[in-house]
């Protein structure tokens, strides 16, 4: 397949936990504040001279401190992460934010709390269904956090200033979006692998920074020819997923991912935050409904729907259903989401996997499989 050279930049800003755009922008005095899931909402972390990086390890060789703090049943995405945290990768925050969504996660927060206390530390409690009253819940949650904020880091995360967040933000995410849809086309213009780093590096670095790199790459994409050959048109769903290698190596099987609905991924969390009422509510709003994720009740039948129609809109031939090993909601709810979409006629390979790519063999076998399996 081609590749555009210029993604290059985007590997660069991809390689260290803070990035050169965070780097230059805490020389122009601004504060990053870390987060840990995408029920934490950009927006609100945006306030001000605030922006948000979403805590990532790359290159992680092992967790070997972390392995004596944590359990050897938790996911390593969460031990990953203490690890960076204890060899100092995250002092530099100025704090963090996190989200009680699982027991992993809880770990995580607990040992940072005893091992190394962030400077500013807040965790979000999500409700565990969508509706009037948890919408009334979640909202009074973003309001202890915006007042937690500015008195902490005297910043205004209310009013005026978070409603200038918000319109900041739409324009960002509607520059993603149109990279995104170039994906739509036959033959696509950009691959799944220059999608996802566009994609993983708007979530750790300052955007407004980022955006004329984003604009650059649209620009230079819409003028070259589509990108081939490939076998099958492939979506990926599923729980986190930031390693680069991942979405390579299923194209380099001929599988070009052209569709994603997992937790960093761009479906539905590029959607617009409405601009118009209360800033807080509009946020919480669209917190509650940009993800897919199995801790909400009750709503399976509308993730497995939003996968198959999210499937036929991006014309892909098969899903790939990926997370993490040990992942409490997600492991429980793989085996289901498969099922369910096999009996609606879409082919589906499920995979779990480590946070630290290490497989590459078993995964080209098996994707390659999966490509032969639907007759591409």
């Amino acid at each position: 397949m081609n590749k555009y050279a210029g993604i290059s930049l985007f590997d660069d800003l991809l390689a260290e936990p803070l990035n050169r755009l965070v780097e230059q922008a805490m020389d122009e005095g601004r504060v990053p504040v870390g987060y840990t899931c995408s029920y934490v909402p950009e927006t609100l972390l945006s306030a001000g001279k605030l922006f948000p990086v979403r805590l990532r390890a790359p290159g992680i060789a092992g967790t070997e401190l972390a392995d004596t703090y944590m359990s050897n049943v938790i996911c390593s995405y969460t031990k990953s992460l203490l690890e960076f945290a204890l060899g100092g990768a995250y002092d530099r925050l100025g704090g963090v934010v996190f989200t009680a969504n699982c027991d992993h996660m809880r770990r995580l927060m607990d040992n940072l709390e005893y091992l190394r206390k962030p400077a500013f530390s807040h965790t979000l409690d999500v409700p565990h269904k969508r509706g009037g009253p948890a919408l009334e819940w979640f909202t009074e949650e973003l309001k202890m956090l915006a007042d937690k904020m500015s008195g902490h880091f005297g910043v205004s995360a209310s009013g005026a200033d978070l409603a200038a967040a918000i319109r900041s933000r739409n324009a960002f995410a509607d520059a993603i979006r149109a990279i995104g849809d170039l994906r739509k086309q036959e033959p696509p213009l950009i691959t799944g692998g220059e999608f996802h780093r566009v994609m993983i590096a708007s979530l750790v670095s300052p955007k407004d920074l980022l955006l004329p790199l984003v604009e650059d790459f649209h620009r230079k994409a819409v003028e070259r020819g589509g990108v081939g050959p490939y076998r099958a048109r492939i979506m990926v769903a599923g729980g986190e997923l930031d390693d680069l290698s991942f979405i390579d190596v299923i194209e380099s099987q001929g599988g070009l991912v052209v569709a994603d609905r997992f937790c960093t991924g761009s479906l539905p969390a590029l959607d617009p935050v409405s601009e118009t009422g209360d800033p807080l509510r509009a946020i919480a709003q669209h917190t509650l409904g940009k993800v897919l994720c199995p801790r909400m009740m009750e709503e399976f039948d509308e993730r497995e729907e939003a996968i198959r129609k999210t499937a036929h809109e991006y014309s892909a031939d098969g899903v790939i259903v990926q997370a993490i090993k040990f992942c409490d909601t997600w492991g429980v709810e793989g085996s289901t989401l498969t099922s369910a979409l096999r009996s609606a006629g879409v082919p589906v390979l499920r995979l779990e996997r480590e946070y630290r790519h290490g497989s590459e063999g078993q995964l080209r076998t098996r994707v390659q499989a999966f490509i032969e399996s639907m007759g591409k």
